[in-house]
Order: C-alpha cells, then sequence, then structure tokens
C-alpha cells in the first residue's frame, strides 16, 4: 500500500507539471493573439493618421493654365523653354541635361527608384496664376491653401521676405522695402534669369552639375520656379527669408531652383517649406539648391521637407564656401515614399566651417535614405554632423554620409554623431559612413547609436502619473528637441505637430 500510495502521489505530480505546461502554452497562444490584436489595431490608426495629415492633405481643385503631356522628350523639353521665353543659352542647358539624363541610370544603390517612370509624370503645370506681390491679388483657392499653411502670418511677423510656389510656378514674392534700399535681392528664379542674367550664367550649375546624378540632370533639363538670393558685401538680412513650395497636382513633378549668393562678411537665413497633398498616383520632387558663401560670410539654411507618401523625393542640395565663411544646415524630413538627400558642403577656403543638424521621421512603408556631405579642400576647416532618425511600421530610416578631406585640408577638424530610436521591431535603421582622408594631419570622429525606448524612462514618467503613450511620445519628443530648437519657431512647432501626427496611434 506504501508503494502503491508513493507512485499514486508521483504520478500526481507529473500531471500536475504537465497542467502547469499546458496553462503556460495557453497563456502564450493568448499574449501572442492579444499582441496580433494591438498589432492590428495600432496599424489601422496609423493608416487614418498617415490619410488625414491635417492642412497639409487639403487639396484644391485640379486646375492650371497650361499642362503639358505625360513624359520627358525633347519637344517637351523646347516648350517649357518657350513657354518661358527663355534666352538660348538656357534652352542649350536643358537638352544638354536631358541628354545627360537619357544616359545615366539609376544610381546601383539605395532605394530601388524603379517605380519613377517619367512617362507617367507630368513636368510642368502652370497654374491659373500670374506671380503676384500683394498678397490679396493671389487667386482666392491658392492664397486660401497657403493661408492655412500660416505663409502670410509668418512673413508680418517675422521674415523679411517671402516667396511661395504652387505646382511648377512661383504665385507670389515680395522683400520688405529697406532690404531693397540695403541692396538685397530676392526674387523667383526665372525672374533672376531675365533680370540677372550675368551673375545667373557665372553661379548656374556650377556647385550643383548636372553630371552629378541621373536626376540632377533631370533638373537641369526641366526646371521651373525656385528662388534667387543675392546679399551684397558686408549685409546683415536679420530677419529670415522663406519660401514655401506646394505641389497641388496629381502625377506631376516639381523641379524648383535655388541659387543664394552670400557675399563677404554678409549673412543671412532662409527657410524652406515643402508640402503637397496626397494622391494615390506617383509625384516627383527632383529640386536643386545651390548656396554660395563668400569670405567670412554666414548663410543658415533651414528646411521643414513635409511631402505625401506618393512622393519620391530626389532632391540635391550643395554649398560651396570660401575663406572664413560659414554654412549651417538645419533639416527635417517626413511624409515621401522615398527620399534621397545628403546636403553637401565643399570647404574650399581655409578655415571655412559647415554644420549639419538634421532629423529623419521614417513611418509606414517608408524608405527614407538621408544624409550629409562635407568635403575639406582647404587648410583648418572644420565640419560637425548631427544626424537623428527615428522609424515605426516598417519605416526605414538610412543614415548615409561623406566625410572627406583632401590632402591640402592639413589642421582640419570632423565630428560626426548619428543617433537612430527604432519604436518596434518591424523598422529598421541604418548607419552607412563614407571617410576618406588624404592627410595627417586631421582630427576627425565618428560615432553612431542605435536603439530603442528606454523601458526604466517610461516605468519612471508612468509612475509619476502619465499615460504610456503619452510617456513614449514625452520620450521621442526629446529626442528631436535638440533639432527643434535650431528652427524658428513656427517651423519647430510644425515639426513637433508632425512628430505628434506620426506618433498617435502607432507606439504602445
Amino acid at each position: 500500500m506504501i508503494k502503491k500510495n508513493n507512485t499514486a502521489v508521483h504520478l500526481s505530480q507529473e500531471a500536475l507539471q504537465e497542467r502547469l505546461k499546458e496553462r503556460k502554452e495557453k497563456r502564450e497562444v493568448s499574449r501572442r493573439e492579444r499582441q496580433k490584436a494591438r498589432e492590428k489595431r495600432s496599424a489601422e490608426r496609423t493608416e487614418v493618421v498617415e490619410m488625414r495629415r491635417g492642412v497639409y492633405d487639403n487639396k484644391n481643385k485640379f486646375e492650371y493654365a497650361l499642362k503639358l503631356e505625360k513624359g520627358l522628350t525633347e519637344e517637351i523639353v523646347r516648350e517649357i523653354s518657350e513657354s518661358k521665353d527663355e534666352p538660348e543659352w538656357m534652352l542649350n542647358k536643358r537638352l544638354e541635361a536631358l541628354e545627360i539624363f537619357n544616359k545615366t541610370p539609376n544610381p546601383s544603390w539605395g532605394p530601388d527608384l524603379s517605380a519613377v517612370d517619367m512617362n507617367e509624370i507630368s513636368t510642368y503645370v502652370r497654374p491659373k496664376a500670374q506671380l503676384e506681390s500683394n498678397w490679396q491679388e493671389v487667386p482666392d483657392e491658392i492664397r486660401s491653401t497657403f493661408d492655412q499653411l500660416g505663409i502670410p502670418e509668418a512673413e508680418l511677423e517675422m521674415l523679411s521676405g517671402v516667396g511661395a510656389q504652387y505646382d511648377s510656378e512661383v504665385v507670389y514674392h515680395n522683400l520688405k522695402q529697406r532690404f531693397k534700399d540695403m541692396g538685397v535681392v530676392y526674387t523667383d528664379f526665372d525672374t533672376a534669369v531675365r533680370e540677372y542674367p550675368d551673375i545667373v550664367q557665372e553661379y548656374y550649375g556650377k556647385c550643383v552639375n548636372p553630371r552629378l546624378h541621373r536626376y540632377a540632370a533631370l533638373h537641369y533639363a526641366v526646371w521651373s520656379g525656385g528662388s534667387f538670393v543675392s546679399v551684397p558685401q558686408g549685409i546683415e538680412v536679420d530677419f529670415p527669408l522663406q519660401s514655401y513650395f506646394r505641389l497641388n497636382a496629381p502625377g506631376a513633378g516639381q523641379f524648383e531652383h535655388t541659387l543664394i549668393i552670400i557675399e563677404e562678411g554678409s549673412s543671412a537665413h532662409f527657410i524652406e517649406g515643402c508640402s503637397a497633398p496626397k494622391y494615390n498616383t506617383l509625384n516627383l520632387h527632383a529640386g536643386a539648391v545651390e548656396l554660395f558663401i563668400k569670405d567670412d560670410a554666414h548663410l543658415r539654411y533651414s528646411t521643414i521637407e513635409n511631402w505625401s507618401r506618393n512622393m519620391y523625393n530626389l532632391n540635391t542640395k550643395r554649398a560651396i564656401v570660401d575663406k572664413g565663411g560659414k554654412i549651417e544646415w538645419v533639416s527635417g524630413s517626413f511624409g515621401s515614399a522615398v527620399s534621397m538627400l545628403y546636403p553637401a558642403s565643399i570647404l574650399r577656403g581655409e578655415g571655412a566651417q559647415s554644420e549639419f543638424t538634421g532629423i529623419t521621421f521614417a513611418g509606414k512603408d517608408q524608405y527614407l535614405d538621408t544624409g550629409a556631405q562635407s568635403m575639406h579642400l582647404a587648410p583648418n576647416t572644420s565640419s560637425s554632423i548631427n544626424s537623428k532618425s527615428i522609424s515605426k511600421s516598417n519605416g526605414i530610416a538610412i543614415y548615409r554620409g561623406l566625410v572627406e578631406i583632401g590632402p591640402n585640408a592639413h589642421g582640419s577638424k570632423s565630428t560626426v554623431s548619428c543617433e537612430s530610436l527604432m519604436l518596434d521591431s518591424e523598422s529598421r535603421s541604418d548607419t552607412i559612413p563614407t571617410i576618406r582622408i588624404s592627410t595627417d594631419d586631421v582630427d576627425l570622429g565618428h560615432e553612431a547609436k542605435i536603439g530603442r525606448i528606454d523601458e526604466t524612462a517610461i516605468f519612471y514618467l508612468m509612475s509619476r502619473g502619465i499615460p504610456e503613450d503619452e510617456a513614449k511620445a514625452m520620450i521621442v519628443r526629446g529626442f528631436a528637441e535638440p533639432i527643434a530648437k535650431e528652427l524658428p519657431m513656427e517651423y519647430a512647432v510644425e515639426m513637433n505637430n508632425l512628430i505628434s501626427l506620426e506618433l498617435k496611434g502607432a507606439i504602445g
């Protein structure tokens, strides 16, 4: 009996262990099902947010004065030039760039660009509007769009001049009289080609060359609109200039050209804003920015790009900095299905400096391949790159950078810091730095960190009564704060609003 009882007890313990194992497995299955349900609800909420981006997604009725047929041919390029009554030299530049584009393949690295089919893109759409210097003369519907984006209010409160481009043409441009009296020129690029041909020919295509890559060539073939700034020697433009680019037309491209020349001992701050409503067709942005900072001059170039999820953003930005000059890049990249953007600083004068501060937020189905380049060509030059990225819901955020120190750049210094924050296990973040050094006398450092939200920090905030979702959002906004503080107030607020839109319903 004792043996039987001992056996019975032993069997009961085995049965107990089996039951405990079954319960554990059931709990694990239940946990996985709950997790899947949470992820499904999160994805559904995220899709709603991404489809409803507030004022940025407001669509006007698609009306135009002229819309060229889709595609890219010599006839289309000639028609763009003829519609602008351009000089022959500009048409020749366009045709040369078209030939380069047709001979140049897509990049063999980075995001897949095979979806960009120029046969399905309208390269020129002229809105039903003329260039105005009086805001009230801009057509009501177009003016209402820019009103909602805060453009005229910003001009009155804190800007020295404003330009507004709608589709392929600038519809409004104005510079305050006191800066005109100083000799500052701020106008649209089409006007600059007509009224300042000698200056434009001297600088046009010298910083961003059409042979740089395929979409630089595309830009030079079909460019339209953009901004031209010339600040005379010794002049401080103490309030920012701003240009805002709005693409309303579906299935179209925007190819604005920005040329800024800051003469010796002068300074300015230029702000660029970009947005577009969402369509179920591919849109393309391939602008070009050429910046020339002369001896002891200073330019800050701030950008918030808030394109929609159907946009391929293939923009090119470069600055040439002379002796003792300084370029500051402040960049926020949101929206767009695909971005390839790497602002470059060419430090060709002794003691030239560059600073890049940027943030990228890659959400669902976004591939944002961004970064910065610093090329040291002269002695005692210095550069810093501070890049941050956030990714969620299978978004891909890539930092791709270049620091090149030439054989004559002895005594130069460069620091690179890349930080990436992933909000879930589906997202991806990579750092791809390229460093080329051709002299021994340099000081260079590179640091990269990739991680997730600190659970300890979340617990601490929740212990103070803050809900979990808001605690996570606070941490993300804190991660982005070094970028926000470098932006003008209105743009810092816009960036925080964009981050809130991206985060809503997406973390938890």
